[in-house]
């Protein structure tokens, strides 16, 4: 098997670590993206749904799910859904204004994620210089 001549191997080495390290380091922010943008879709379009649809008012067990459970727990369950409505209602009504809170949580997590990330490539870095001595 041929190798490198040692004087190529650390850069090709780091270069690949580091390649890996953009690609995680992307898709780590895609993710973070992507849920930031499906929960402030939710967040948003919370309050029409607390604005009395009546969509929370048909919370039930579905029929489905009826026939798989012991007689007597689907409506047991519907009367505690029932229950929580007024609290439900509550919370989706506050939910847009926990909007600012939330885009400050997921990139404090997105900049903490990045930061490890970065750390651990320097430290990857490290050990591959240890290595090729």
């Amino acid at each position: 098997m041929r190798t490198l001549p040692d004087n190529l191997e650390t850069p090709v080495l780091n270069a690949i670590l580091w390649s890996v390290v953009f690609i995680l380091l992307a898709l780590w922010s895609l993710a973070a993206w992507a849920f930031h943008s499906v929960a402030a879709w939710a967040v948003s379009n919370a309050g029409a749904l607390a604005a009395g649809s009546g969509a929370i008012a048909g919370l039930q067990v579905p029929p489905w799910l009826e026939r798989l459970v012991p007689l007597g727990i689907a409506p047991e369950f519907n009367a505690i859904l029932t229950g929580f409505i007024p609290a439900i209602e509550g919370a989706l009504g506050q939910a847009p204004a926990l909007m600012g809170g939330l885009s400050l949580a997921v990139w404090t997590v997105w900049g903490i994620g990045s930061a490890l990330l970065v750390v651990l490539a320097l430290v990857c870095r490290g050990l591959i210089g240890k290595w090729m001595r």
